[in-house]
């Protein structure tokens, strides 16, 4: 390769980069424009450590832009080429069994569950509702993530077996929730604020990723199946076994 030719891709390279770090400086904007108002106009107080604050902002920009670009190289793609083989292969069986474990896995690893749990537990001892000790704390955590790490194994798999039958989403949707708010009723008040919000945790960097390739691969290669209708909605379960879970695990440790 010429010089010339070096020096032309090093600009392709560099422009592509440089169009990347923008788009996730405008995506972060509007966060530093509702801060930097309500700071300088509603508070009226200098930002503090301004030079901290910027630098944490230029280290947000590139590792979205990083984490990105990741998800679009490694992640999205291995998702679906795996959903492809395993459809390919004929076997329900292990296609099931990497649902389930995949959901599982992605789970446990999730970084805000794991804080969640920590958090959880330090707060059900300061509350005298388990003893406040180390040991009981990890226990009362392990126990917490393993249950949303489950929920979140079946919910993976029911929502292939979705795609795989064809059932209508809304129906499996509404009847979840209508579980949700009956365990609500009955479950202890010390566990329903957890359950709520470990939906929410659970479908954050690593699961979402994984789980929609999953869903949009399994859809375009099935015959009668389109990844626009069928291939979401596996992130809707993944939010929405965690709560049926976390209060059934409130009802065994606090019942």
């Amino acid at each position: 390769m010429g010089k010339r030719e070096k020096a032309s891709l090093t600009r392709v390279t560099l422009r592509g980069v440089g169009s990347k770090l923008w788009g996730s400086a405008k995506d972060l904007l509007p966060i530093v424009l509702v801060i930097a108002f309500f700071q300088l106009v509603v508070l009226r107080q200098p930002l503090p450590d301004l030079g901290e604050v910027l630098l944490g902002t230029v280290l947000v920009v590139v590792g979205l832009t990083l984490f990105i670009q990741g998800l679009e190289m490694g992640l999205f793609p291995i998702g679906e080429a795996m959903a492809h083989a395993l459809a390919r292969k004929g076997s329900l069986f292990w296609l099931l069994t990497f649902a389930f474990a995949l959901g599982f896995s992605t789970t446990v690893a999730e970084p805000a569950l794991i804080a969640v749990s920590a958090e959880a537990a330090s707060i059900a001892a300061d509350g005298n509702l388990i003893a406040s000790t180390q040991k009981a704390m990890g226990q009362y955590a392990l126990g917490l993530r393993l249950s949303v790490a489950v929920s979140v194994g079946v919910a993976i798999l029911v929502g292939v077996l979705r795609i795989l039958r064809g059932w209508p989403v809304q129906y499996l949707i509404i009847g979840g929730y209508v579980v949700v708010m009956l365990l609500t009723l009955i479950a202890p008040e010390e566990i329903i604020g957890i359950a709520y919000d470990a939906g929410g945790v659970t479908t954050s960097t690593v699961t979402v990723p994984l789980v929609a390739a999953l869903g949009v691969g399994l859809a375009s290669i099935i015959k009668g199946r389109s990844p626009l209708l069928d291939g979401f909605g596996l992130i809707a379960f993944a939010s929405l076994l965690p709560m049926i879970f976390v209060m059934g695990y409130g009802l065994v440790v606090f019942g």
